[in-house]
């Protein structure tokens, strides 16, 4: 088993806010450690959101139940009106859902206080919840901040890689049917993964003004990253969709297809290099000279094929979604390739990438 960074600031923030409510005497601590657990995010600006969302919904939580009790006193009937109550208010004034379980934990322990010091144990437990709260932030903001952008790299690289090497083997004949149909099931849920993991990078801020739009370029670079990667693995699923139909084209054609797959998961593999700075010049003329001549002649031949009668009128319909996904692919990528290469020619002083020399997970 492996142990990530939110498990440990899940440890640390429980930790620091038992310390901070021994600190501050607020009795009793164990319910500062449960809203740290609870308040605990993936990103800093999260947590940020999570407070602001959190503290609304506990007071929302807390206010209701101070007049319930004092109201109706403490029946089990009037405890389970007040958290209905509680949570059709906090989704109607649209605060997260992640919200409610924190409010209504605030909510039995404000009304399980004793009738008889009421309003001092109902503060004291509001407090403990925020204290907690605010040590999940406070751990976020200090300790282990994330690495999204070497984390998102290299998830990105892992998964083309794999895209790569399952093009490369399905057009030479040499790839094993179930293996291959597992490995895209997997490849199509890492693709999900990679969408949440560029959610986070995402709305992850920045805190001085000069990486802000190095940050906002990197935001659209790495979004472009992922839908070329997903492009990829499109042209991979279509390969192995139709890959009798492939197989059963002449030898001609499917020898271009081969070639071009060749030249454009070459292109792929030499820009993602060259974002980390492994390749530092752009693909030579004669390499893009040779992409742009191969998408000519396979569109030709494919064309060619169907006039001379050499494929049949059902082949070329099942053969043209693999064309059609190879060109996208190659735009995608030429496109990948324009974003890299504005991004080291403006603002050179901004651009740095910090993708680590380390493979995150």
């Amino acid at each position: 088993m492996k142990l990530g960074a939110r498990i440990f600031k899940t440890g640390l923030a429980i930790i620091l806010s038992l310390y901070l409510a021994i600190l501050f005497n607020l009795e009793p601590p164990m319910f500062a450690a449960l809203a740290a657990a609870f308040a605990i995010q993936p990103s800093i600006y999260r947590t940020f959101q999570t407070i602001l969302d959190q503290v609304q919904a506990n007071v929302i939580g807390a206010v209701l139940g101070i007049i319930f009790v004092i109201t109706f006193g403490h029946e089990p009937f009037v405890v389970g009106l007040v958290v209905v109550l509680a949570i059709a208010i906090i989704l109607k004034v649209k605060l997260e859902p992640t919200t409610i379980p924190l409010a209504i934990v605030t909510i039995i322990v404000i009304m399980e206080s004793p009738s008889e010091t009421f309003v001092e144990f109902a503060t004291g437990r509001f407090i403990l919840i925020l204290v907690g709260v605010f040590a999940a932030f406070i751990v976020n903001l200090v300790f282990i901040p994330p690495r999204y952008e070497t984390k998102l790299y290299y998830k990105i690289q892992h998964a083309t890689e794999s895209i790569i090497q399952w093009i490369n083997l399905l057009i030479r004949r040499d790839a094993d049917p179930r293996s291959l149909k597992r490995d895209i099931q997997r490849l199509e849920e890492q693709m999900v993964k990679l969408e949440n993991l560029y959610l986070l990078y995402k709305e992850e801020r920045n805190y001085f003004m000069k990486n802000k739009y190095a940050k906002a370029r990197k935001v659209v670079l790495f979004r472009q990253m992922v839908l070329t990667t997903k492009k990829a693995l499109f042209v991979l699923k279509n390969l192995e969709r139709r890959s009798e139909e492939l197989h059963s084209l002449p030898e001609g054609f499917e020898k271009n297809i081969e070639i071009q797959l060749d030249q454009l998961t070459k292109y792929h593999d030499r820009i993602l290099l060259r974002y980390i700075g492994k390749v530092t010049s752009q693909p030579a003329e004669e390499m893009m000279n040779e992409i742009n001549d191969g998408k000519i002649a396979l569109t030709e031949l494919f064309i060619h094929q169907y006039e001379e009668k050499a494929i049949s009128q059902a082949q070329w319909l099942h053969i043209l979604p693999i064309i059609s996904q190879i060109i996208e692919y190659q735009e995608q990528l030429e496109h990948l390739d324009n974003l890299v290469d504005s991004f080291f020619n403006y603002h050179k002083d901004e651009n740095q990438v910090k993708v680590q020399e380390i493979e995150e997970e």
